[in-house]
């Protein structure tokens, strides 16, 4: 069990029976009446955050989250299929689990997946990967000054915006957060 004095962020606690982790936490007395705790908690399935308050001494029950290695083998159909990397048993993870993450997902990847009390409830990337440029404009000579942009197609068919300069088949490396064009290789 953990106590509200025993906050810190990352923390992974069950609230009304909905797994959160802490985001961020801050004691606060007011002028009359107990402290409290206001918290920032986000859902470890859905990845919404929510704000909740807890009087000071209330106890939750912690969390088990475990990561694994995986390797990203191959997409059959609408499904994603992964190995372990120390075991070598394959598991198949549905599109709605990875969201935006699909686009940045080629074959041999090492990812690292997330369990919550042996469920699988989420998959980390790497935050930089290296792709391909499948298909793009060709850039316009004396463009590689400018900090312009157009839109080019990576070897996931995900469509991202690169310099113009960038062309087909040019290696980049792209953050994965925030789906942008870092540099090229």
């Amino acid at each position: 069990m953990i106590s509200t004095s025993n906050f810190k962020n990352g923390i992974n606690i069950l609230v009304d029976g909905e797994p959160y982790q802490i985001a961020w936490f801050q004691n606060h007395k007011p002028g009359k009446g107990g402290a409290v705790m206001r918290v920032k908690l986000k859902h470890l399935k859905k990845g919404s955050i929510i704000e909740r308050t807890f009087k000071s001494g209330e106890k939750f029950e912690a969390l088990t989250i475990t990561r694994q290695k995986k390797q990203f083998l191959y997409k059959e159909g609408n499904n994603f299929n992964f190995m372990d990397m120390n075991t070598y048993e394959q598991i198949t993870v549905q599109p709605e689990l990875l969201g935006k993450m699909v686009n940045f997902l080629k074959e041999n990847l090492e990812v690292e997946t997330i369990y919550l009390e042996d469920e699988l409830i989420g998959i980390d990337l790497p935050v930089i990967i290296e792709m391909t440029i499948a298909e793009a404009e060709p850039g316009i000579k004396g463009d590689s000054v400018s900090n312009m942009t157009k839109t080019a197609k990576l070897e996931t068919g995900a469509d991202i915006h690169v310099p113009l300069f960038i062309k087909e088949g040019d290696k980049i490396k792209v953050d994965t957060r925030t789906g942008e064009y870092v540099e090229r290789v």
